[in-house]
């Protein structure tokens, strides 16, 4: 029976590499629970392990030690059950925005449903993310925006129970970027997804977030604080902004960041 408390499970999970030099040991004794329907965002200093961790989530790689879990059943590797977003969008420059969407429904769906219900998902799937107009298109006739809404419109098409999102936003502009985070919150609170974001940027894991996941500094980095953000859905970011709750989050991450954690190069100084 499929826990919604503990929707995601990762128990005494390690991930080492092997090197000239011997095994570099990225990640260690990640243990950490996600709810159905919960919004995390994992943040720390670049070398913490955040995308590593959602590589295993993935199931892109496998652990060196522990187990994952996700609705009940332990990764062993990719499938559609989990959706990636990825920070370049990975769409294939010669296939249109719909091409592009109805390659993932087609390797998902293609075995139970007929051309015109693919196309249906496909069609549903572009209009979420606003983009029906620009079905025909190809990636290099849009706007890097653009280019990962049909990057999210993929990832939500194949009808996923966890959406894990790899610095969706990092290589937009800040207009660009709270537009997107924006409709992402819409997004999330029309489908319920379970999402887990690895993110840089503190205001957007705040906004976003359920929960943030603060990691240590790598090699051997784990996760130093887990901090639950107490926030009401739906979020405003005009609203917030003066929101005593919101400063005092933002505060808890920026201390464990910059004034307990401080940056790998002063630590290794």
């Amino acid at each position: 029976m499929i826990n919604d408390h503990r929707y995601i499970e990762i128990r005494g999970v390690a991930q080492r590499f092997p090197t000239a030099k011997g095994d570099y040991v990225a990640l260690r004794d990640i243990d950490l629970d996600v709810a159905r329907g919960e919004f995390v965002a994992l943040i720390g200093h670049s070398g913490c392990g955040k995308s590593t961790l959602l590589n295993l989530l993935a199931g892109l790689t496998l652990p060196s030690a522990g187990t994952l879990i996700a609705a009940g059943r332990e990764i062993g590797g990719p499938g559609p059950d989990r959706a990636m977003v990825f920070q370049n969008h990975s769409l294939l420059p010669w296939l249109t925005c719909e091409g592009n969407i109805m390659l993932a429904v087609e390797r998902v769906f293609g075995a139970q449903e007929d051309r015109a219900q693919l196309k249906a998902r496909t069609a549903a799937a572009l209009e979420k993310v606003g983009l029906s107009h620009a079905a025909q298109k190809r990636p290099g006739e849009i706007s890097g925006g653009m280019k990962q809404r049909v990057g999210i419109a993929r990832a939500l098409a194949i009808e996923p129970k966890v959406l894990l999102m790899d610095e969706p936003f990092g290589a937009l502009d800040a207009l660009t970027r709270a537009t997107l985070q924006d409709e992402l919150l819409a997004l999330v609170a029309q489908t319920g997804a379970t999402v887990v974001m690895v993110t840089h940027d503190v205001d957007e894991a705040v906004l976003l977030s359920d929960k943030i996941v603060m990691m240590t500094n790598g090699p051997a980095a784990t996760i130093g604080e887990v901090l639950a953000v107490d926030l009401p859905r739906p979020r405003d970011r005009k609203t917030l902004a003066d929101d005593p709750r919101y400063m005092q989050a933002r505060k808890a991450v920026i201390d464990f960041l910059y004034t307990r954690q401080g940056t790998p190069a002063r630590q290794a100084a």
